[in-house]
C-alpha cells in the first residue's frame, strides 16, 4: 500500500504542556482512519499538525515521501491537497453557498468561474445541498453548514480530508445527515482522517481506529480489534463508558 501521510516522532507542546509525545502515525491511500480518545488526549492537535495549523516542535510529517516541514516545501500547495473540515464549519459569512464552494477553486486552483460553478454544483449535489446553492450561508442550520463545508472541501479535489469532530457542534438530529455524507465518501475511496466521539460511526466506517491517551497513540487496530478486543486497560476503560450508554 502507498503511504500518503507518514509521521515519525511527532512532538508538540504549548509552553510547559506536552500535548503530543513521540507520535508515529501512517495513513495509506484510500484508508479511513478514525481517532478516538478523551478530550485533551491530543487528537485535534495531531490533526492540526498534519494540516500545519500548528507547527510541530519535533519529528517529521511526510506527504507522499516529502517532509512538509522542509523550508523548500510549498505549504500552500500541500494545504490545497490535505484539507480540514472543522467542527465550527468556518464558512465565509459574506458569501452565499455556491460562492463559498467556488472561491478556493478560483483563487487557489485558478479555475474559471464557469468551471468552478459547475464543479460546485456537482459537489453540493453530492452532499444533498444543491437546492441551497444560492442561499445565504448564515441562514443555514448547523448540519446544512457542515455539509456545505464538506462540499467546499471536495471542490478542491483533495487527496486527504481531515475532519475535526465534524458533528460535535450539531444538534443530535443533524448528526445523522453529516455522518451519512461522510459514509458515502468512505465508500468512494477518499482518504480520510476523522477525529470523532461518534463510536458507532467509527466502528462502521473505519479501516483503522486509533485510541489516543495523554498525547500518545495508546492502541490502534481494526474496528473489530479495538471495539471488541482492546488490549490496553486505558482503552477498555474509555470504551466501557460508551458500551454502558
Amino acid at each position: 500500500m502507498e503511504h500518503i501521510i507518514d509521521i515519525e516522532h511527532l512532538q508538540k507542546h504549548f509552553g510547559d504542556l506536552n500535548v503530543l509525545h513521540d507520535v508515529d502515525f501512517k495513513v495509506e491511500k484510500g484508508e479511513v482512519v478514525t481517532i478516538i480518545g478523551s478530550s485533551g488526549s491530543g487528537k485535534s492537535t495531531l490533526l492540526r499538525c498534519i494540516n500545519l495549523l500548528e507547527i510541530p516542535d519535533g519529528g517529521e510529517i511526510r506527504y507522499k515521501g516529502s517532509n512538509i516541514l522542509d523550508a523548500k516545501m510549498d505549504k500552500g500547495d500541500y494545504r490545497s491537497k490535505v484539507l480540514m473540515v472543522f467542527q465550527s464549519f468556518n464558512l465565509f459569512n459574506n458569501l452565499n453557498v455556491i460562492e463559498n464552494c467556488m472561491i478556493g477553486q478560483i483563487k487557489v486552483l485558478k479555475r474559471s468561474k464557469e468551471e468552478a460553478k459547475k464543479i460546485a454544483m456537482e459537489r453540493l449535489k453530492q452532499v444533498g445541498m444543491q437546492e441551497f446553492a444560492n442561499a445565504d450561508s448564515t441562514k443555514l442550520s448547523g448540519g446544512q453548514k457542515q455539509r456545505v463545508a464538506i462540499a467546499r472541501a471536495l471542490c478542491m479535489d483533495p487527496e486527504v480530508l481531515l475532519f475535526d469532530e465534524p458533528t460535535s457542534a450539531l444538534d443530535p438530529e443533524m448528526v445523522g445527515d453529516v455522518l451519512a455524507v461522510m459514509q458515502d465518501l468512505a465508500k468512494q475511496g477518499l482518504t480520510m482522517v476523522i477525529v470523532t466521539h461518534e463510536m458507532q460511526f467509527a466502528k462502521d466506517v473505519s479501516d483503522r481506529v486509533i485510541f489516543m491517551d495523554k498525547g500518545v497513540i495508546a492502541e490502534q487496530g481494526t474496528p473489530k480489534q479495538i471495539f471488541e478486543n482492546p488490549q490496553q486497560e486505558r482503552t477498555k476503560q474509555f470504551l466501557s463508558r460508551f458500551a454502558a450508554r
